[in-house]
């Protein structure tokens, strides 16, 4: 959530931090600014609303010269979205501007001093209290801005991503990081900030991610100096290599970025697999966890953390785990488990997966499994990302950018990396035969085609959804492995269309839910022949006997819910557990069209963040 861009270089800054702006937009916003200096004068603009408002009102406003410049989309957390609340934020001097992303939890305290010390305040945000605080120790100290970043946040409590620029020292922007991913990009006597490499991919590879802790000062010519915050000591800048392109960050003719990704997942899975799964000579390879074997054989357990989407490929990755390699796992929302005082063994593996790798409560219960003695294995798609970093080893899924707030090819390629996990598990402990073993692994290399085969379905899903749209209320049901797959199905309908859905195990039905159905009530269940497919038949004729209305998504050929259902959506045979691999792309693709059909905005749902960096 949130977004920081900034240049400071021999190009013109207005261009390329209005355009990195826009390529923030999917992180989740409510407002936007952008401070440039001329030269002469240190001017900001900013505004409640999108990128697009801001540009309107901006190049009416002032002036766009100058070569250095920073800019910023708003989430709000202290103070209502409103232009006063936006980023950048002003000293009392107006000498000093900052943008951040984060949470300055002390901020009541510091603001109290400072208004006691004559400093005024003209929003309700934590950050205008940082930028003062800044301010407050460089005047009184005498120090370089550096230095006085530096002790402020030694004295601020919380988490962030800031970049602050002093207009009397016209040269040079201090960074730093706290909880919330920054990144570097180093070119060519110019350089750029961002809160990932999407705003520079097109002017530089190269890219430095400052670590949890540290802070940078960025000078124009020279060469970057990184420092711990709490202990002054130098850092030796690792410069990555990007592994993104322009291509991958654009629609390509799409309409819109979550289409464009929901299409990307055959090519995904199989990026996720390829190399991993050799398929002709039955192994799977996996760095990650051939380097720790042993942890994962002699596991007392495995313990899923996640958010969101991930949590719900968590869910499916317990079923596979427990059904191949004959583990306990248990799957927690990481947001409660940091919070619980939860038993954590020495001889537990515990598999932490986020999307952006940046997730906060996430990359909380990973240092709270840290420091219990357990091992800790990473899954996320982001190269160089903070749980790539923080766990002791990880492997990523390869999904490529995923620009759409609503994750789809995050969910398959997670579950695709998982699969793998507990296959190799599998096979090491001897829990599945050696012809299963094989079986899994070529229907595995399978499912990229039959999810091509499954999005032929579109047209006929667009139908469906025309029909349904209207309704104020969903409720999706499945069973064994599909019931995460109901819970992720009603989760997507909720993020971008705004209709309350609710997930359940097909059998939980008749606990509750059951009360809710009438004829207006739409029910999504996922009965493919695999698992228990009598008793999700018995379901269906419960519903249909309240006059529920029926959507199944079947096996393709299937005939009894054909005879019960109102629509049916078909998806290709393929094993048990691998059926969330495409029961979910009807799911998503159902989403979308009601979505689209009620002019919400697809890609960047109300109050919601792409990735979830602050509490």
């Amino acid at each position: 959530m949130c977004g920081i861009v900034g240049y400071i270089g021999h190009r013109k800054a207005y261009p390329i931090v209005l355009k990195g702006l826009q390529r923030l937009e999917y992180r989740g916003y409510d407002s936007a600014g952008i401070a440039l200096y001329d030269g002469e004068q240190l001017k900001l603009s900013k505004t409640k609303g999108k990128v697009a408002d801001l540009q309107e009102k901006l190049e009416n406003e002032i002036s766009t010269d100058g070569t250095v410049g920073i800019g910023h989309t708003r989430w709000a957390t202290h103070g209502v979205p409103n232009d006063e609340n936006s980023h950048p934020h002003y000293s009392n001097s107006g000498d000093l501007v900052i943008i951040h992303n984060g949470i300055i939890e002390n901020y009541d305290t510091i603001k109290k001093e400072l208004i006691k010390r004559g400093y005024e305040f003209h929003s309700d945000t934590d950050t205008e209290v940082l930028v003062n605080l800044i301010e407050d120790v460089q005047v009184k100290e005498g120090l370089k801005l550096g230095k006085a970043v530096q002790i402020a946040l030694n004295q601020a409590v919380g988490a962030y991503a800031i970049a602050v620029f002093d207009k009397k020292k016209p040269d040079e922007i201090v960074v730093a990081r706290l909880g919330s991913p920054l990144a570097i990009g180093v070119g060519d006597n110019e350089f750029f900030i961002a809160s990932d490499a999407s705003p520079f991919i097109e002017y530089t590879s190269s890219a430095i991610y400052l670590e949890d802790g540290e802070m940078a000062v960025i000078r124009r010519g020279k060469e970057i100096k990184i420092r711990k915050i709490n202990n002054d000591s130098l850092v030796d800048p690792y410069i990555q290599k990007l592994k993104i392109n322009l291509e991958q960050i654009e629609k390509n003719g799409y309409d819109h970025f979550m289409l464009k990704e929901i299409y990307e997942q055959p090519d995904a899975i199989t990026d996720t697999y390829r190399g991993r799964m050799l398929v002709d000579q039955g192994i799977v390879r996996m760095a990650g966890v051939d380097d720790n074997i042993s942890k994962f054989l002699n596991a007392r357990r495995i313990l899923i953390v996640a958010c969101g989407t991930s949590w719900h490929a968590g869910l499916v990755a317990e079923y596979i785990f427990e059904d191949f390699a004959r583990i306990p796992v248990e799957v927690e929302y990481a947001s409660e488990f940091r919070y619980r005082n939860p038993v954590i063994y020495r001889d537990d593996v515990v598999i932490a997966i986020s999307q952006s790798g940046e997730t906060a409560d996430t990359m909380a219960a990973i240092k709270l499994a840290k420091e219990k003695g357990a091992f800790v294995f990473g899954v996320c798609n982001v190269v160089g990302s903070s749980i790539s970093r923080e766990t002791h080893a990880g492997a990523y899924t390869h999904a490529g950018p995923e620009i759409g707030v609503a994750s789809t090819k995050a969910f398959t390629t997670q579950i695709t990396v998982l699969s793998l996990i507990a296959l190799k598990l599998a096979k090491e402990k001897g829990t599945i035969s050696n012809s299963d073993f094989h079986l899994y692994l070529r229907e595995l290399e399978l499912i990229p085609n039959k999810i091509k085969e499954a999005l032929q379905s579109n047209e006929h899903i667009t139908d469906v959804a025309r029909k349904y749209k209207d309704a104020s209320n969903f409720l999706y049901l499945g069973r064994g492995f599909n019931f995460p797959v109901a819970l992720e199905g009603a989760l997507k309908l909720k993020e971008i269309s705004y209709i309350h859905a609710e997930g359940y195990p097909a059998a939980e039905m008749k606990h509750g839910p059951i009360a809710l159905i009438d004829e207006m009530m739409p029910v999504v269940v996922i009965a493919t022949r695999k698992g228990h497919y009598e008793k999700v038949i018995s379901n269906i004729q419960e519903i249909k006997s309240r006059k529920g209305k029926i959507i199944g998504i079947v096996t393709k050929g299937d005939k009894e819910v054909r005879e019960l259902a109102d629509y049916v959506i078909e998806v290709p045979e393929t094993v048990e557990a691998f059926t969330p691999l495409l029961t979910t792309i009807p799911l998503q693709l159902l989403s979308y069209h009601i979505a689209l059909m009620l002019d919400k905005n697809v890609d960047q749902p109300r109050n919601l963040a792409k990735s979830v960096t602050v509490e």
